[in-house]
Formats: C-alpha cells, sequence, structure tokens
C-alpha cells in the first residue's frame, strides 16, 4: 500500500499570538513543522511527504526543511482561505502520483508517537478511513457563559487528533464534493458517508495552539 503523507501547514496560528505562524517556531532546536515532516520521513510504511504551506511562507518554509533529501520530501502546496481548501489542494497534488493511501497531519502536533502512525496505517488495510484519537475521560458540563448547567454523557466522546488516514480516491472524492469549511478530514468524510474508525492516540500527539501549549513544547523540547 503505498502512502504518502499531507501535512497541513497553511494557518496562521492567531490563537497563540505569535510573531510568526506556530508552525515555525524554533522548539529548542527543530520547529514543529521540520519535526513533524522528519516523524513521517522515519515511518518505513510512509514513502513521500508533502508540506500544505501558506503562500507568504515559502522562505521559512525552505530555512525550517534545509538538508532534508528531497526524493521523499515533496514539492511544498500553497494552501487556501479555509483548511479543508488546503487539504484539496495538498490531495490533488498528488493526483499523479496516485498513492492507495494517504495520512494529513497537523504540522503544530509534531510529537505524535511513531507507533499511533504506525497504527492508523494499519487500520486502512481493512477500513477506508482512520482517524486517531482518545477517549474522553473527564466530565462534561453544558455552561452557557462559564455557568454549569447540567452535566453532559462522555460515553462514547473521542477527542480527534491527526493523522487522519484514507483510500487517497476515496478523500480526494470526498474533498471535490466538499463545499464548507469542515472543522477536519473526519467531517469531510462523514459528509460524504464514509464509515471512520478511530485508533487510540497519544496525549503525546497535542497541538500547538495556546501559550500554555507551547511552553509545554519548548519545556519537552529543552532537554531533547
Amino acid at each position: 500500500m503505498k502512502t504518502v503523507a499531507l501535512i497541513v501547514a497553511a494557518g496562521r496560528g492567531t490563537r497563540l499570538g505569535a510573531e510568526i505562524p506556530k508552525q515555525y517556531i524554533e522548539l529548542n532546536g527543530p520547529c514543529a513543522l521540520r519535526r513533524s515532516v522528519d516523524l513521517f520521513l522515519s515511518i518505513p510504511a510512509v514513502s513521500g511527504v508533502v508540506c500544505v504551506i501558506h503562500p507568504d511562507d515559502r522562505d521559512r518554509y525552505d530555512a525550517a526543511v534545509q538538508g532534508i533529501e528531497k526524493t521523499a520530501l515533496l514539492a511544498p502546496v500553497n494552501g487556501g482561505v479555509t483548511r479543508a481548501v488546503s487539504v484539496r489542494n495538498g490531495l490533488e497534488a498528488l493526483v499523479s502520483g496516485a498513492p492507495d493511501a494517504v495520512l494529513i497531519h497537523d504540522a503544530a502536533r509534531p510529537f505524535m508517537p511513531s507507533r499511533v502512525i504506525d497504527a492508523v496505517i494499519a487500520a486502512l488495510r481493512t477500513g477506508r478511513a482512520v482517524c486517531a484519537g482518545l477517549p474522553v475521560v473527564d466530565a462534561l458540563w453544558d455552561a452557557p457563559d462559564g455557568v454549569a448547567l447540567r452535566s453532559v454523557s462522555r460515553d462514547g466522546l473521542w477527542r480527534a487528533q491527526t493523522p487522519q488516514g484514507f483510500h487517497f480516491q476515496s478523500i480526494l472524492a470526498a474533498h471535490r464534493a466538499h463545499a464548507g469549511a469542515g472543522a477536519d478530514d473526519v467531517a469531510v468524510a462523514r459528509e460524504a458517508g464514509m464509515e471512520v474508525q478511530f485508533v487510540i492516540g497519544s496525549e503525546a500527539g497535542y497541538k500547538i495552539t495556546t501559550a500554555d501549549d507551547l511552553e509545554r513544547a519548548l519545556s519537552e523540547t529543552s532537554d531533547r
């Protein structure tokens, strides 16, 4: 099964409030994007990696991936106005290479263990769509304006992570038919009627979104 990783890195990271997009902030060495690229290039079952970037970030991207063997790292693709458009642009760029499967991953999740990626790939041998994630274990409350009103059952609820893996032609068709701004690729796949299987992810695969997340990432890389 020919598998390619599509790393989404076109966002601006406005919630973090940093001077540059979060995927390019150095984490005591390589930035999140470089760490994500290196992670997927280290997976034997992944034959290639392509990044979707913001057009204004080409210089930052080139600096981040400097020194990587370019045969496995494919040319970057420009993203669009939404994540869904960015992913579709990336998928379209892969059509000529005709992979069997694609792993769609957020560049801002640079610490996902390789065993999770392997589990997603393994599940794709029997299913068309797979998502790494974690079952919700905390108590949930409906709390408009920060005031607790009623508890919400957590039974069957999962926190979606990435990578999210798909049979390539299936997710390509789903994105071509999708006209909205799906929160993630599971949403696009479900809109197209695809069944999506969850596999256990990892707390290490958190997404760098807030200042606290960045502080955690800097702490965790300080001795690496």
